[in-house]
């Protein structure tokens, strides 16, 4: 049964870099909103203030933008259950803490973190799980020389015999006995909510029906599902997603796996077209298909095709699946996108007329527009430099006589385009009666320095008459 207009999110909170779990995370929510016609909103967890700079925002932002990951309801697009910054919300958390310590179902802790400290070593070494004592459950007031500001507050879990459970839309029902779980600190004493209390407050306000998460957070659930019990609020749904795994099968993280960062990738010239592809595919599938449009994704997901197991990491199949996009998008969108790469190494590429046709020629052979960019900049540049290999053996006498003859036959042309280009190629090798390639691989060492490119003819029209003749007669003097 179709859910009706389901609402979920992606609450991220600001490192400096939008992570590929992350990413995923939001896929996911965007693509079960998108299919059942909901609604996908952007949350912002900015309550670490050392971390959440402006500039950590804005990564995140900038990731889900060129990811085309767009929200509806969020910063910069506002709506009804604003504001869409928790550290923007704090009047709502405190008013929510105030209701459950007069209904007893929180509590101010005075207690500081180094007698907890003491208190949980002392339960090490007796070879038992700490949990808290209770030491300020009925306390009306500070202790003597604590002051109300000093106070975190602290959720009190019911006692005696009990359980929670859920059934997650990815692993199946869960469960865990009210022993296993502890007085757990709602907010700081700053007033800064922590994030299981913070989440569940802005979810139930915000009319959040599913929430869709890495399994690091299975734990967590169950605190914030009594939580939903003492404010008397229904829980979404939930669903925890399969770990994404390094190429080392460690979990993918910041410190180790520079390819965590979304932008990363951007830069090392992955399409986001590639890259969410080949996200999508770390922890659901549909069938046996490999390359995944965005329509398709809306189209098939749905949480019954999200597995359990871990999804590793692997560059050949991510660079595998760019190669395939550069073939399915058009040529002009590729092109447009290989421009700043271009730039980057110092070419006026933009508007030049060749990009298309450069990207035709270019796609089998490159599996990132960093490497297109490379090959590209052969026909950008002003001259050449010759491998002395492949100069060595395909620019000896005989080879420099032949690539005279066709030199004066390519400056005759009176059309510069591939058939007439090729058809050079073809005359000289009749005339001296030698096979095609004794006339074409001089040619392509000349113009390009090594002897693999596209077809010779694509190769002169690219580089173009001019710098194309330039370079053959460097090449012959080259030879004397």
């Amino acid at each position: 049964m179709a859910p009706s207009k389901p609402r979920v999110r992606f609450a991220p909170s600001p490192t400096g870099y939008l992570h590929i779990g992350g990413a995923r995370t939001a896929l996911f929510n965007y693509l079960y909103a998108r299919r059942y016609g909901g609604t996908f909103i952007l949350r912002i967890e900015d309550t670490d203030q050392e971390r959440s700079t402006p500039e950590s925002v804005k990564a995140i932002l900038d990731g889900l933008n060129w990811l085309g990951l767009d929200w509806d309801e969020g910063p910069g697009k506002e709506g009804a259950h604003g504001p869409y910054f928790q550290t923007q919300r704090l009047d709502t958390y405190r008013a929510h803490a105030d209701q459950l310590i007069s209904e007893g179902k929180a509590f101010r802790c005075y207690c500081t973190r180094e007698e907890i400290a003491v208190r949980r070593e002392v339960a090490e070494k007796e070879n038992r799980a700490y949990r808290y004592e209770g030491t300020c459950y009925e306390l009306k007031a500070p202790p003597a020389g604590k002051k109300l500001e000093d106070a975190v507050i602290r959720f009190r879990m019911p006692t005696g015999e009990g359980e929670v459970s859920y059934d997650d839309k990815v692993l199946g029902v869960i469960t865990k006995p009210y022993s296993d779980l502890d007085d757990w600190v709602m907010m700081r004493a700053d007033g800064i909510p922590l994030y299981n209390y913070g989440c569940v407050i802005d979810d139930h306000l915000m009319e959040i029906t599913l929430v869709a998460r890495g399994q690091e957070h299975i734990n967590s659930t169950f605190p914030q599902l009594m939580l939903y019990k003492a404010l008397g609020w229904t829980p979404p749904d939930f669903a925890h997603l399969p770990l994404i795994l390094g190429p080392d099968r460690e979990k993918l993280s910041k410190r180790k796996h520079p390819e965590a960062d979304v932008m990363l990738h951007a830069r090392t010239g992955i399409m986001p077209e590639a890259l969410l592809n080949f996200v999508v595919r770390l922890g659901w599938g549909h069938g046996n298909d490999e390359v995944i449009s965005r329509e398709q994704m809306v189209e098939w997901f749905d949480f019954d095709g999200v597995g359990s197991t871990s999804g590793v990491w692997n560059p050949e199949k991510l660079q595998w699946l760019n190669q395939q996009w550069f073939k399915l998008l058009p040529p002009a969108l590729v092109a447009e996108r290989l421009t700043p790469f271009l730039e980057a190494r110092g070419f006026q590429a933009r508007g030049d007329a060749r990009l298309e046709p450069l990207v035709v020629a270019l796609r089998e052979r490159s599996r990132t527009l960093d490497e297109m960019a490379n090959t590209a900049s052969i026909y950008f540049r002003t001259g050449v430099t010759l491998d002395e290999k492949a100069a060595a053996k395909h620019l000896g006498a005989d080879s420099l006589g032949l690539l005279r003859q066709a030199r004066e036959r390519l400056a005759a042309l009176p059309a510069w385009t591939v058939e007439p280009l090729d058809g050079v190629v073809k005359a000289v090798s009749e005339a001296a009666s030698v096979g095609m390639g004794k006339v074409a691989q001089p040619l392509r060492v000349a113009i390009t320095g090594n002897t693999t490119s596209p077809g010779i003819g694509e190769t002169l029209l690219l580089v173009g008459r001019e710098e194309a003749l330039r370079r053959i007669d460097a090449a012959l003097a080259r030879g004397g």
